[in-house]
């Protein structure tokens, strides 16, 4: 090993001090537990690095070419990083265990090795936590009671027309207070007045509605990843670090996200979803490097607001001024101050913990709540119902047979169907059954 502790360390290089850490007799040198550990760290490792078919992550399977970055000079040729992993690596490779056919016990023994692994290497300092704990990691996980991805919460028709209402309803209560608000002309520039306080905290409500109705037409109908329109904490790289104004497109009803496989390319937005964006982005006036959702956590807020004002050269009693006459969101936009943090995915849940609250939507799951990913599964419902599985896996970004293996329901009870009707041509019985059911 090379002694260094970071992001750029080889992932090869902890394996032997994990092992034998892990191991028994005269230096950890040996155990089933070791034996078996390594064994399945060698099979992601060799998935790591492209060695091997993936039916999952790759159409045709044998394409697969790993998690390094193809289109980067010099990146394919290096060896696997800790900087090259992160939840949705983790995700991945769930699935692709879930994929290669072992029983559900199986794909979570395996999978817990390298949990275990990514878990030492947090604690040692190579990571920032272990990405293979996380839930959207765990998400393809089938559960040790037989059930399998399709199973996952995914929001349907009333799920959406529900929430959807509700905050349609709350940004447009929101925005008409703030229109209502008169402002006389010479009054304007005078903090000291009510009205111009009023409105400026009438606008900062109509803003944190607009956004939220925003984030939920997102996730009810693009089918986008979390990560790719949302901040990763751990990953300040652009495409990671929210979606930007810069990177939507109304004409072409598309914005531009940085994928799972590390590369730039376009994801539609349906019409839905277009009007609450664009009438969000004229209440906001943002810059164009500012994200699309951006956090509303007070503490950040006030300390971006505070560096930036004091950056562009206001005083420190004209700047204590402004903030409490206006609230730090409508100065960062006034001010045009640099672009905010975006809303990051533990933000995104607890956003949508409270809108299906306020909605009073009662969702019979282990959250009880519209969950953020629930979006994109909803989403790929509906794709795969109407125009099939192909249709649906160039709409969510995913290989068809990852596809089909998440919404192999759709297609069990598909088949179902085909086989009653086929049933009801040739057996009485079928037949008299079925037009019973009409008759009835």
């Amino acid at each position: 090993m090379s002694g260094r502790r970071d992001g750029s360390t080889p992932i090869v290089e902890t394996f032997e001090r994990f092992l034998t850490d892990k191991g028994k007799g005269d230096g950890g040198s040996s155990g089933n537990y070791r034996r078996e550990a390594e064994r399945e760290l060698d099979r992601f490792l060799a998935w790591a690095r492209g060695k091997g078919d993936d039916p999952a992550n790759a159409a045709p399977p044998e394409s697969w070419n790993g998690i390094l970055p193809t289109d980067t000079p010099g990146e394919a040729s290096r060896d696997v990083r800790f900087s090259d992993l992160d939840a949705t690596v983790m995700s991945d490779y769930a699935r692709y265990l879930v994929a290669s056919g072992y029983a559900n016990s199986t794909v979570q023994t395996y999978y817990a090795y390298v949990a275990s692994w990514c878990g030492w290497a947090s604690k040692q300092g190579y990571l920032s936590r272990n990405y293979a704990r996380e839930s959207d990691a765990e998400d393809p996980l089938p559960d040790n009671d037989g059930s399998r991805p399709g199973d996952q919460p995914a929001w349907d028709s009333t799920d959406r027309d529900r929430i959807t209402r509700h905050v349609d309803e709350q940004a447009e209560a929101a925005i008409d207070a703030w229109f209502d608000i008169d402002v006389d002309v010479d009054e304007r520039g005078d903090l000291e007045s009510d009205a111009v306080r009023q409105k400026a905290r009438a606008r900062r409500e109509a803003i944190a509605a607009a956004r939220d109705r925003v984030l939920v037409y997102l996730l009810c109908y693009t089918g986008l990843r979390g990560a790719e329109f949302l901040a990763d904490p751990d990953d300040d790289r652009p495409g990671r670090n929210g979606l930007r104004w810069q990177h939507v497109s109304f004409g072409d009803k598309a914005a531009t996200v940085f994928r799972k496989n590390q590369q730039w390319m376009e994801a539609s937005l349906p019409d839905p979803v277009l009007g609450p964006l664009e009438r969000y982005k004229e209440l906001l006036d943002p810059g164009e490097d500012w994200p699309v959702i951006p956090t509303l956590h007070r503490p950040t807020l006030a300390q971006h607001v505070q560096d930036g004002l004091r950056e562009a050269g206001v005083d420190a009693d004209e700047i204590e001024a402004l903030r409490d006459a206006k609230p730090d969101l409508v100065l960062a936009a006034e001010y045009d101050l640099s672009a905010p943090p975006a809303l990051k995915p533990n933000g995104a849940r607890r956003v949508m913990k409270r809108l299906s609250e306020g909605a009073g939507l009662e969702i019979d799951d282990a959250h009880g709540y519209l969950t953020p990913h629930g979006g994109r599964r909803g989403m790929g419902e509906v794709m795969v119902r109407e125009f099939g599985y192909a249709a649906a896996a160039r709409y969510l970004d995913n290989s068809e047979e990852m596809v089909r293996e998440a919404y192999q329901h759709i297609e069990a009870a598909d088949r179902a169907d085909q086989a009653t009707e086929a049933l009801s041509r040739t057996d009485q019985r079928v037949r008299s059954n079925d037009l019973e059911g009409e008759d009835g």
